[in-house]
């Protein structure tokens, strides 16, 4: 399965009604990702209803998947922004992963940005991007005050609505980073060398 995340930076009644609900939508009681539903954090979805383009190429952006997608950029870094906390994009299903502060606006206008057959899968986030991103610049801003206790190796925003700190040693990391900078969306990993990718 191809699972990629995407950082992000008023629907109108009718073509949300337009809009097929669904979940669950393989019918097993499990997710996609073969997780068991129960265990995944999807408040609920849509498919989308939205007439798509014909598309000028073969182009993976002239699809309506990442035609999509550009819409719901747009929404996330526009006048969502205070809800929109991460995109994820699963290519093998045709299907985007938007975590969110619930918000019935904001999946409205996803759901009526989505072309038809794009299933787009909501999931609960308890902060938005920017928040996000501005406690992993606090973070990332002197990775190297730690030399000499544990090697600080990557920081990032997750999609899913975290900042994640790679470390080379947790056990010792994960009290001094909670205790500078606090417990809430941190998430403290070990990481042997830090990726390029």
């Amino acid at each position: 399965m191809k699972y990629g995340s995407l950082a992000a930076g008023a629907a109108s009644a009718a073509a949300v009604v337009a809009l097929a609900v669904w979940v669950d939508a393989d019918g097993t009681g499990r997710g996609g990702d073969g997780a068991p539903a129960e265990s995944r954090k999807a408040a609920r979805g849509c498919v989308g209803g939205r007439p798509g383009s014909a598309g000028t190429g073969d182009a993976p952006e002239d699809s309506p998947l990442y035609r999509t997608l550009a819409r719901i950029d747009e929404l996330a870094t526009g006048r969502h922004s205070g809800v929109f906390a991460g995109l994820a994009v699963d290519e093998d299903t045709n299907a985007a992963d938007v975590w969110r502060i619930p918000s019935t606006a904001f999946e409205e206008a996803v759901c009526a940005a989505a072309e038809q057959g794009v299933r787009v899968r909501f999931h609960d986030a308890d902060a938005n991007r920017r928040d996000l991103d501005a406690l992993a610049d606090r973070v990332g801003e002197d990775m190297s005050r730690w030399e000499g206790t544990f090697q600080m190796r990557e920081v990032g925003v997750d999609e899913r609505g975290y900042v994640r700190i790679g470390v080379d040693d947790p056990d010792t990391a994960r009290p001094l980073i909670e205790r500078e900078f606090g417990t809430e969306h941190i998430r403290v990993e070990q990481v042997d060398q830090a990726r390029l990718d």
